[in-house]
């Protein structure tokens, strides 16, 4: 593990930005960019798109370590290059930022009011690939919809077990226990969710470092009592849905919980914008998000 890497995830102001969108939300993410799906013929000319927004992110004046210590990447990002350099190297060798790579392979069919990761056939590889590349850590997410908590009990299970392999690769996992913000029984999804993460890190090596990717709580602080175990290097929140305003509203009263936003931080961009426009806008959205981050 990069100590100097660890040190800056550890205690650097400012947050994570997720741009780690897969097959799955490529094409939402990019019809809300003004790319509408008859403008492409096969999902190779979709990711080259998405990569070409995402380097188009990476590359602004507006995306520094300034406010951003990380950049969640899926795979293709990672093994694709902005300029001579793959993406997470450009990252950290140009902008002293940090990347994580986002390794699960989408969501299994829901049982027990949670969906689980499917399995992961080629971690391994990815791991090793990803220790190649100049990565810092790993995001892999679950969900939660009913406060059933054989289900949730499933999903903090499932995402330790992954945690340990990845850990014991020298990366920082973060563990993502989404709990979905349409659920009628959000605030005890949360309680339940927060007593099984407990209940594992009494038995966990606090050497294996970890992180956590959160929901916004209905409790505000909910999760902040977490860091009173050692292994515990940072809790991040998710948007999950909320527009920009709302997310970080809700983000700032949070103590010690900085963004990792997606839709949050990219709902503005459009791909018609002029390069000036263009920065002028992810500048305005990364303040608004850092604020919230170190409030």
């Amino acid at each position: 593990m990069n100590e100097k890497m660890l040190e800056i995830m550890k205690n650097q102001k400012g947050f994570i930005a997720a741009l780690d969108q897969s097959g799955g939300s490529s094409s939402k993410t990019l019809a809300a960019y003004g790319i509408n799906e008859n403008e492409y013929s096969s999902q190779e000319e979709m990711f080259d798109l998405i990569h070409e927004m995402r380097k188009r992110v990476f590359t602004s004046d507006s995306f520094t370590n300034e406010h951003i210590i990380g950049a969640i990447l899926f795979e293709k990002t990672m093994l694709s290059k902005i300029g001579d350099e793959y993406t997470a190297d450009y990252l950290w060798n140009k902008k002293g930022i940090l990347s994580f790579l986002k390794v699960d392979k989408g969501l299994a069919e829901e049982n027990n009011g949670v969906k689980l990761m499917k399995e992961i056939p080629n971690l391994e590889e990815e791991l090793q690939e990803a220790n190649e590349h100049n990565v810092f850590g790993t995001k892999m997410r679950s969900v939660i919809y009913k406060a059933n908590r054989e289900g949730i009990k499933a999903i903090v299970k499932q995402q330790f077990e992954f945690a340990k392999i990845i850990c014991d690769h020298g990366l920082v996992p973060i563990i993502e226990p989404e709990v979905d913000i349409n659920s009628t029984e959000k605030e005890l999804c949360e309680d339940i969710l927060k007593e099984e993460i407990i209940n594992e890190l009494n038995n966990w090596d606090s050497n294996r470092k970890i992180m956590f990717k959160f929901t916004i709580p209905s409790k505000e602080n909910l999760y902040l009592d977490l860091y009173n175990f050692d292994c515990v290097v940072r809790i991040v929140a998710l948007s999950g849905g909320y527009d920009s305003d709302t997310a970080v509203e809700k983000l700032a009263k949070n103590n010690k919980m900085i963004a990792s936003f997606s839709r949050a931080l990219l709902q503005d961009l459009n791909v018609n914008q002029s390069q000036e426009e263009f920065d002028e806008v992810l500048k305005n959205v990364i303040v608004k998000i850092y604020e919230a981050s170190i409030t």
